[in-house]
């Protein structure tokens, strides 16, 4: 759980960045529960399959799993539910505008607290065909070899 600049970063999606080609982010809070605050602060919390859509001009997170607060017993909702995001109403439409016409999906990338509050970054992406993905390695790799290959140097 990295920190910088009074962010706490709770969970991060590194698999969205291998899978999709990101576009543009937003930051957005987070409507939960009290359990769910808990254990979201206790890193309890997994993006790997989840998206977001646009219903009703509301932005909405599905399959995003928030496990149990064990404390919390019978308070506990339903892990996997769909949670509401709380975006500003030009953001909204420009999200409205971007998926239906363009096609793009709505990613959540990490989830982090910043002053107190749980926020939910998600991103604007484009599926990435599998020659895209091979790319990217060959060029993280080569750019691994060169920073090595500088380190040697000096």
């Amino acid at each position: 759980m990295a920190k910088t600049e009074g962010i706490k970063i709770l969970t991060d999606n590194r698999k969205a960045r291998h899978e999709y080609a990101l576009l543009d982010r937003f930051e957005a809070g987070m409507v939960l529960t009290g359990p769910e605050v808990k254990s979201a602060r206790n890193g309890k919390i997994q993006l790997v399959d989840g998206y977001a859509s646009v219903k009703n001009n509301e932005v909405w997170l599905h399959k995003v799993h928030i496990s149990p607060y064990f404390e919390a017993g019978r308070e506990n909702p339903d892990s996997a539910r769909r949670r509401k995001l709380l975006l500003h109403r030009k953001e909204i439409d420009r999200l409205i505008g971007k998926t239906r016409e363009q096609g793009l999906t709505l990613i959540p990338t990490k989830v982090y607290l910043k002053n107190g509050l749980i926020k939910c970054e998600i991103a604007l992406a484009k599926g990435k065909k599998i020659h895209d993905k091979r790319e990217t390695l060959r060029r993280r790799d080569a750019e691994e070899e060169a920073r090595n290959a500088i380190g040697r140097r000096g």
